[in-house]
């Protein structure tokens, strides 16, 4: 689409959606508009997703999706550029408190909280899928003997693939404090203290910044983490706000990013960081026991439903745990498992396109299969695979076999994206091509065969009519609240 048809889809859209005055904020993941409505009653939902350019609408938790696609960013300036505001503003929690229940706090509470979380990791993920695949090329390249380890082409691409790293507490303390209606320049010199040069190698020196007694406040290592600056990002918020309240204005410029950097800095050098570094540490090393229990049956089940998470548009959700686990253990077998569904959901798009005789069909199938061995699954999910129903579950059986084999022969990732365009991912960057990456290939072939061969048999048949409207699946966590 190009820009006026962009406009006009983002026009119809708030339109449809119940207005601006509907708005309270939209944000935007790799290709869904994510909406906070004030009445979620008001968007007219059919009318949506028959718009040329929408894929489908899901609505899951507090948020109203609108699936774009690949043109999502494209349509979400279209759409921002109309609104007055909202995109940067919070939602405004109409909700009053005293009208709650406990269970509504603790479910609004929780939800504020994952927004916040993907929020704030969303908009870097496409660049670390990128550092990822580039870190993984280089260690191709190195064991190929093409680039050597002590020459200038080696330390310039290196740093192409690790800069994002190394500075995500920065990315990662300004897309909070975004997120937060907070203050991203402040947040992110925040995060530029606790990955300085001289903090990091008192770290690994293991150093104390002091000591009570016998117990130490020891330096932590910052770089790739991503909770210690989220809560940052709110401290500042909150810091900046309440000296606003009483700080005289003439003194303000200077004296509240003086407090604001000496403080938090402070708080999270010598509390908050060391606990969540320590708590991601846990979550990272819980995950790796419970796949240890037995890998290849938890793979069997997280790929055989995952999918199912994306069309609830829930999987968002499980985002940060990779981004998690390739900042404390710098790989992730969970994310090697997922990386399957992928595959699966771009073979059976492919069957659809080559047994069907139909010139739209076969459109749609190739292009919603390319999407997918790109790491994109949403336009084989929508624009194919559920629309058909059979599709769908013919890849979701594929994937399952494919997790299955993958916690089988222990396959590791060492990059968040997947499917074929992430194959470098599965390269250890230490010791370059090894046999993880041979299995995963293998893998991937046989979870794309099952998914293309299960489509073409028994998946498809011309016969089939597409449905033009899916009706929103419910949610089995609300029919057992």
């Amino acid at each position: 689409m190009n820009n006026k048809d962009n406009h006009i889809l983002a026009e119809k859209i708030i339109h449809l959606i119940g207005g601006e005055e509907n708005i309270d904020r939209v944000i935007h993941c790799v290709t869904r508009l994510r909406f906070y409505l004030k009445d979620n009653t008001q968007a007219q939902t059919d009318r949506i997703k028959e718009l040329q350019g929408v894929m489908g609408v899901v609505e899951a938790g507090d948020q109203y999706q609108v699936v774009i696609g690949s043109q999502v960013e494209d349509v979400y300036k279209a759409v921002t550029a109309q609104l007055s505001g909202p995109d940067e503003k919070p939602p405004s929690g109409e909700i009053v408190a005293e009208e709650r229940t406990a269970y509504e706090k603790i479910k609004d509470g929780f939800n504020a909280l994952i927004g916040v979380i993907t929020g704030s990791v969303m908009p870097v993920i496409n660049i670390l899928a990128a550092a990822g695949i580039i870190k993984g090329l280089l260690s191709l390249l190195t064991g190929l003997g093409v680039v050597s380890e002590s020459g200038n082409a080696y330390m310039i691409i290196n740093a192409m693939a690790d800069a994002v790293f190394y500075f995500l507490p920065v990315f990662v303390g300004f897309n909070a404090a975004k997120r937060l209606d907070g203050n991203p320049l402040l947040t992110a010199v925040i995060g530029g203290v606790i990955i300085y040069p001289t903090i990091l190698e008192a770290a690994g020196n293991e150093s104390a910044i002091f000591s009570i007694g016998t117990f130490d406040f020891p330096f932590v290592e910052y770089t790739y983490s991503i909770f210690p600056m989220i809560l940052a990002a709110w401290l500042v918020k909150k810091l900046e706000d309440w000296l606003k309240s009483w700080v005289s204005s003439y003194i303000q410029a200077i004296f509240i990013p003086i407090a604001v950097i000496g403080l938090v800095a402070v708080i999270t050098l010598i509390v908050t960081g060391p606990v969540l570094v320590g708590f991601s540490t846990v979550l990272a090393n819980g995950l790796q026991s419970l796949l240890s229990l037995n890998a290849p049956v938890f793979g069997a089940v997280i790929n055989g439903f995952y999918q199912l998470l994306v069309v609830f548009g829930l999987h968002w959700g499980i985002i940060p745990v990779y981004v998690n686990d390739f900042a404390t253990l710098g790989y992730s077998y969970l994310s090697a498992m997922v990386s399957m569904t992928i595959v699966g959901q771009g073979g059976a798009a492919l069957g659809v396109a080559v047994k069907s005789k139909k010139a739209d069909i076969k459109e749609l199938g190739y292009a919603g299969a390319f999407s997918a061995f790109c790491g994109i699954t949403e336009p084989a999910i929508y624009g194919i695979n559920l629309r058909f129903r059979r599709p769908f579950i013919c890849a979701s059986i594929a994937s399952a076999a494919g997790g299955f084999l993958t916690g089988l022969l222990g396959i590791n990732m060492w990059s968040i994206i997947g499917s074929i365009i992430g194959l470098p991912s599965f390269i250890d960057p230490e010791q370059g091509v090894t046999a993880n990456f041979w299995y995963a290939i293998l893998v991937t072939a046989i979870t794309l065969f099952l998914a293309f061969a299960l489509t073409y048999v028994w998946g498809y048949n011309d016969r089939m009519e597409m449905e033009k409207k899916r009706e929103k699946p419910s949610n089995p966590a609300k029919k057992s609240s």
